[in-house]
């Protein structure tokens, strides 16, 4: 259930890897890109925390915030 709710919000992050970002400068500042850390934590987490882990990874990713490398938390149940 958590992957088909998820489903819609992947996609828009697929859109915009493939749309948009290819015509904007690199500025993400973290490793894994915030792009593919937000698929990640979506397809691990669900759209409630996963979300709220990609949110809190795009606030923080400014030239104030953090950097390096930052790979999406384990789930529970792995």
């Amino acid at each position: 259930m958590k992957k088909i709710v998820s489903y819609p919000f992947i996609l828009l992050v697929r859109f915009y890897q493939v749309a948009i970002s290819p015509f904007t400068p690199a500025s993400c500042r973290y490793s894994p890109t915030c792009s593919n850390y937000t698929i990640e934590a979506l397809q691990k987490h669900g759209l409630v925390f996963g979300g709220w882990l990609a949110l809190k990874r795009i606030i923080s990713c400014n030239p104030w915030g953090g950097s390096g490398f930052d790979p999406v938390p384990k789930n529970n149940n792995e």
